[in-house]
């Protein structure tokens, strides 16, 4: 596993290209960005090359078309301000110029996760984004190769895997673009605040309280855990043929293959648990539903900013029988489509928006398990699942090809929220990788699971997964 050293070469903010204009000087938080745990939203993607003498010319590029992209995303150019707002100051961003001391090839042999930290500005998970900190940070790396890898950590009380996906892809037509004065292909859209307005610290305070609760002091651990479509596939059929094969079951819809990993992941999550403590703890998954897919259309915003997110829960009871995996991708799925364009129309509305809000809440926390669940002294264990799957970010080209390989962070910290997992495509899409967090006894049950090896691969080279179709 390659570790690596990380020499600091420069700091400096790159402001916007032009002013903001003073009506636009203060950016309000929506309703739905308190809803958000993780101060930052982060990835690095990383770009082989073997021409070192390049790098400073690719780094004026950045720059230039970073500072013109900051313009349209201005925002991001700012500081936080308070629990509700940004000051839209045009200090700009963050930006970091690193040299890391070996090869890009040699370090996505077999990366050491933790270490993938030090390819960012700031630390991503722990602890609570500061009042009067950058909102946005980026740290370009130089390898000894000439390979690149760009780390970006923005605050996610703006920004969703969907927003970074908007930025990354205006920052590249701005790279790649020859006339610079063009008009942009792609305009962001901040009507967020707008379509989900709040002027309370109300949730936020709530919400700061349950999150509070969630933190863990853990020696943890980060794997990535890849299942190829082929055998995604494999699995839908089985779950098909045994949802038909019950006449006194509904029949599935075709699920999708992110909600057969959840699945999957879940039922070894349980048994790892169990394997763990030695009896099965009730479980509650807690999984991000996009908002974007699922408005009116006419009100759906076009590469529309923000936390575009919702948080369903669903639960499975120690006292209940273990669940096949048929059973808990019907469940994920029941899940999911509760949340239509009704549910958002009245989450938009003054009537119902804070209720909905609130029991939202008091589900995430586990009070209203407890409530319905007294006399169980059990503790409720939680998973957390994230998709960052339909991610443009492969196709993150600046001018000197497509990014090898886009990847989370391992996780470094000690007091993190609990049981997390995000899952990536692998660059050809024909495959997801699970980067699953867990504290460490739980873990070494979740990988040695037979079930979950018969069906993925822990911790494959970054290389093999990314150089060839899987």
């Amino acid at each position: 596993m390659e570790q690596i050293q990380v020499e600091i070469i420069s700091r400096e903010n790159i402001r916007p290209s032009s002013p903001t204009l003073f009506h636009l000087r203060t950016f309000k938080h929506s309703l739905l960005d308190q809803l958000i745990p993780f101060p930052h939203a982060a990835g690095i993607l990383f770009y082989t090359s073997e021409n070192l003498c390049e790098f400073p010319k690719r780094l004026e590029l950045l720059k230039q078309s970073l500072s013109e992209t900051l313009t349209q995303f201005y925002p991001l150019a700012g500081r936080i301000k308070d629990d509700l707002s940004i000051d839209c100051n045009d200090e700009g961003a963050n930006f970091v110029v690193a040299k890391v001391n070996c090869p890009i090839s040699k370090f996505l042999e077999k990366p050491d996760l933790k270490s993938l930290n030090e390819l960012l500005a700031t630390t991503p998970y722990s602890g609570e984004t500061m009042i009067g900190a950058h909102v946005t940070n980026i740290q370009v790396n130089a390898f000894d190769c000439g390979g690149i890898s760009i780390g970006f950590c923005v605050s996610h009380r703006i920004f969703d895997a969907n927003s970074m996906n908007t930025f990354t892809k205006v920052w590249t037509e701005r790279a790649s673009s020859c006339n610079r004065n063009s008009k942009p292909l792609t305009e962001p859209n901040f009507a967020i605040s707008s379509l989900f307005p709040t002027s309370t610290l109300h949730f936020r305070d709530f919400s700061k309280k349950i999150w509070g609760s969630f933190l863990k002091e853990e020696k943890w651990a980060t794997r990535r855990i890849v299942f190829k479509n082929s055998t995604i596939a494999t699995l839908k059929a089985q779950i098909v043929a045994k949802s038909l094969s019950n006449p006194l079951k509904n029949h599935l819809n075709t699920p999708t293959r992110v909600q057969i990993v959840y699945a999957l992941l879940w039922k070894c999550f349980m048994a790892a648990s169990k394997a763990q403590f030695g009896t099965q703890r009730p479980s509650m998954v807690i999984n991000t539903v996009n908002l974007r897919r699922r408005m009116e259309e006419s009100l759906r915003p076009e590469n529309a900013i923000g936390n575009f997110l919702w948080l369903t829960t669903l639960e499975h009871m120690s006292s209940e029988h273990e669940l096949s995996l048929d059973e808990l991708v019907s469940k994920l799925k029941k899940s999911n489509e509760e949340i239509d364009k009704d549910f958002v129309a009245r989450l938009q509305s003054e009537e119902e928006g804070s209720s909905i809000m609130e029991n939202a809440l008091r589900r995430i926390s586990g009070e209203t398990w407890f409530n319905n669940n007294k006399g169980d002294d059990e503790a409720l264990e939680t998973l957390w699942f994230n998709s960052w799957c339909n991610f443009e970010g492969y196709d993150a080209d600046f001018g000197w090809g497509k990014p090898m390989w886009l990847s989370s962070v391992g996780v470094k910290d000690n007091s993190v929220l609990a049981n997390k997992i995000i899952l990536v495509d692998t660059k050809f899409k024909d495959g997801i990788e699970a980067w699953t967090t867990l504290d460490e006894e739980k873990m070494k049950h979740l990988v040695s699971s037979t079930e979950l090896l018969t069906y993925a691969t822990v911790d494959p080279s970054p290389l093999a997964v990314s150089s060839s179709k899987l």
